[in-house]
């Protein structure tokens, strides 16, 4: 009888370090594409102190886009979700699609523009507009009333804007769809435009096959400006940049450096950079269609490590399914 108790004991035991070691390997080793779910487009990546932040499109028929969730991490992997961190009923001017937000910390407060109403004309009342909260998580408030860009310049549709700050502290915001894009100087409180030095208000800085989804860094003192070609609701949404000597250009296109791989998805898009901790540790986030889908707005948010060759060009970016490893921020 006890060599009977004495086995059962040993069954217990094992059984319990087994499941406890199922538990532990449940920790993901890498944050896996997509790195969260649900149908997202157009992701803003931006780091926040020790987190990471990701404030996408939500992907869905323009009439149902009327908020903007939010996503944090503190390592890439693990993302904590914050539910409508910017809604409709904080826009008053707001009637439909909800797009492609750009958000930045200034002035002690976090600042959200964002695209709305996919406003054809300039008889329509819609474009750029900016919402401020006191924390990433929102809620964000309509700073304005109204839009902050609202009509058609330089045939540039008001959607898809990026704020950019200069190493001077100068905020510039680059932007617009069909085809044309346009970059404006933002006034210290970011909530107007004012003019460049010869007095204008707008300049064009258009690449060639450029379409929509600006997006700026600076490496070494060189600055890459981004944009995606193609239609975003088909495969061959794709990612292509220039490398300049100023914030103004020119702009002269390079390669193309992200695009449809047939074994892992379609219309890899809209993206935006992070930097990790690392020397030179960069991060793509952008979005694609998963295989098999055919709805458009079948997007989902992924992560992959972006790299520079040794003459500071941007390698072709390898899409996967496995993501990124952890990197967090802060420092032991």
């Amino acid at each position: 009888m006890k060599l009977k108790h004495l086995i059962i004991l040993l069954s217990i035991i094992c059984c319990s370090q087994s499941v406890f070691g199922q538990k532990a390997n449940r920790q993901p080793k890498t944050s896996g594409n997509p790195v969260f779910p649900g149908w997202y487009a157009d992701p803003e990546g931006v780091v926040f102190g020790d987190e990471y932040w990701i404030y996408p499109t939500y992907s869905a028929p323009y009439d149902e886009q009327t908020f903007m969730d939010a996503f944090s991490s503190k390592d890439l992997v693990n993302w904590t979700k914050h539910p409508k961190v910017l809604s409709k009923e904080n826009i008053s001017w707001f009637k439909r699609a909800l797009w492609a937000p750009a958000v930045i910390h200034a002035n002690d407060k976090y600042y959200i523009f964002f695209g709305a109403n996919d406003i054809q004309s300039n008889n329509e009342l819609g474009g750029i507009g900016v919402a401020v909260a006191d924390n990433p998580a929102g809620p964000f408030k309509d700073a304005l009333g109204k839009p902050l860009i609202d009509k058609f310049v330089n045939g540039a549709q008001p959607i898809d804007q990026f704020v950019y700050k200069d190493d001077d502290g100068q905020y510039y915001m680059y932007y617009g769809g069909w085809g044309h894009c346009n970059m404006v100087k933002l006034a210290p409180d970011l909530l107007s435009i004012v003019p460049f030095e010869d007095g204008t208000l707008y300049k064009e800085v258009t690449p060639e096959k450029y379409v929509e989804g600006p997006f700026m860094l600076k490496r070494n003192g060189k600055y890459y400006f981004m944009w995606s070609e193609g239609g975003w609701t088909g495969p061959d949404y794709c990612v292509a940049y220039a490398i300049a000597d100023s914030p103004f250009g020119p702009f002269k296109r390079e390669a193309k450096i992200l695009q449809r791989d047939p074994n892992v998805g379609t219309g890899a898009g809209h993206h935006s950079v992070v930097k990790g901790p690392g020397k030179d540790e960069w991060y793509i986030v952008y979005h694609r269609h998963p295989l098999g889908e055919t709805d458009g707005n079948a997007r989902v948010t992924c992560v992959d490590r972006m790299y520079f060759d040794k003459d500071g060009k941007i390698k072709p970016i390898k899409m996967t399914f496995e993501g990124v490893k952890a990197s967090p921020l802060k420092r032991k």
